[in-house]
């Protein structure tokens, strides 16, 4: 009796220990971010959310997916524009899967996928404008980089959100051709507002010249408050008005 009593143990045991395991192998928990992608003998059974989940053990398999938005960062391209300027440009990448199953079974690794055709669009794209154009419309180039590998990626459920150009690295060559151009611009701008400056002078003591020429006491008026300003200071200087009248008649005799 003791020994059949031992045996059963033995076997209770035995059975609760593979109880133990069949249950730890068919509970699987998923937190809220991530989703499960069943597969029973090697086809698509389920899809499962977040929470306590079970599976049948041997029988089934899951896979975990994050939708979590993840943030690629796209590494250094060599990128020659179309006015033939050799540039290195890197870019961040915002995206998230939306489809589960998709994500799992149309790509290997959705992560290097997107991250291999955004580097290969980001040398397409950039080598199709010049360099002025990349320079002064990087939010449009952004734009186009986001449709167009978005559109690729929406087969694999896979959502590109945001693509955005960091840095332009240029060649010292054009970074000091850039800056001659620069200067130029701004020595222009400088002439340009001074030549407006000296035209609209002109127009203004054109327009005095003949307020005074209509007015007779209007010269004399301005030798006096000329006098009266340069008296107003510390110099010595006197200064007496002419009426042009009176000079004429001495230069003639």
């Amino acid at each position: 009796m003791p020994a059949i009593f031992g045996i059963g143990v033995m076997v209770l045991i035995t059975i609760l220990f593979l109880l133990i395991v069949v249950l730890s192998m068919s509970v699987r928990i998923l937190n809220e971010y991530e989703r499960g992608v069943i597969f029973r003998l090697g086809r698509i059974a389920a899809t499962k959310s977040a929470g306590l989940q079970f599976i049948i053990p041997i029988v089934d398999r899951m896979l975990r997916v994050d939708l979590r938005i993840v943030t690629l960062d796209v590494p250094p391209q060599e990128v020659i524009t179309k006015d033939n300027v050799t540039i290195r440009v890197n870019a961040v990448i915002y995206f998230n899967v939306m489809d589960p199953v998709a994500a799992v079974i149309k790509v290997a690794n959705h992560y290097v996928a997107t991250s291999l055709f955004a580097q290969t669009t980001l040398r397409n794209v950039l080598g199709q404008h010049e360099l002025d154009e990349i320079l002064a419309e990087r939010e449009k180039i952004c734009q186009a980089l986001q449709k167009i590998i978005d559109e690729q990626t929406d087969a694999w459920g896979v959502k590109v959100s945001v693509v955005e150009i960091k840095d332009i690295e240029l060649p010292d060559e054009m970074r000091r051709a850039l800056a001659k151009q620069a200067e130029a611009e701004r020595e222009k701008r400088a002439k340009i507002i001074g030549a407006d400056g000296e035209f609209q002078a002109a127009a203004k003591l054109s327009a005095a010249a003949k307020v005074i020429e209509e007015t007779k006491t209007a010269l004399q008026l301005r030798y006096l408050q000329t006098l009266v300003e340069i008296s107003s200071g510390k110099s010595s200087t006197i200064v007496f008005p002419l009426p042009i009248d009176f000079m004429k008649n001495l230069i003639e005799k």
